[in-house]
């Protein structure tokens, strides 16, 4: 099936032969400090190598350091990935998510834009944290003080984070129209 002009990729991966100073430079940086490949977001950022740099960095924080990780962390990043309909996010993230321990049930719930079912406490917690937090812009009092219980204050503020910085990357190639990642289909569209 081709692609029509409006499914096409808007900032495809450029050649490395063509990268300036800064961009060879941000590129260094972000192998020499990341355990991921660089693609997806990483081949939109590179156009702000200073954005590039600040984001993966944070990134690395987020993903391999913060209080909130492994299948908990893997399930906000999927739920804020369907929340934007990122494909290539969501995609990446579903394999992780399922090294991770995160049920393929689960996934699939999300998937489909469904809230997801059959969660332990934890998972719960983090599941209506972060889906107030995207939907309603804001958290209860319920859902904060059942999250700040279980995982503290800092706990809380990685969650924010997870949330934010996926949500940027998606922006990113949302706008860049950045397919799924290779044996990946599309996330379904949410009516407009």
């Amino acid at each position: 099936m081709s692609q029509n002009r409006h499914d096409a990729c808007r900032l495809p991966p450029l050649q490395q032969s063509s990268y300036s100073t800064a961009q060879t430079k941000a590129h260094e940086d972000f192998l020499a400090t990341r355990k991921v490949g660089f693609s997806g977001p990483w081949h939109v950022l590179i156009r702000s190598p200073e954005l590039l740099t600040h984001a993966q960095r944070m990134g690395e924080y987020l993903r391999y350091r913060c209080t909130i990780a492994g299948r908990l962390s893997e399930l906000a990043i999927l739920l804020t990935a369907r929340e934007w309909t990122q494909d290539f996010e969501f995609g990446v993230h579903k394999r992780h998510a399922l090294e991770a321990g995160l049920a393929p049930q689960t996934i699939e719930d999300i998937r489909a834009g469904r809230s997801p079912k059959g969660l332990d406490e934890d998972g719960q917690i983090v599941a209506d944290f972060v889906e107030e937090l995207l939907r309603r812009k804001g958290v209860s009092e319920s859902t904060w003080g059942r999250a700040l219980g279980r995982f503290g204050e800092q706990g809380c503020v990685d969650l924010c984070g997870i949330v934010g910085y996926y949500g940027l990357l998606a922006a990113c190639m949302n706008a860049a129209r950045i397919p799924p990642p290779p044996g990946e289909e599309k996330l379904p569209r949410f009516p407009d």
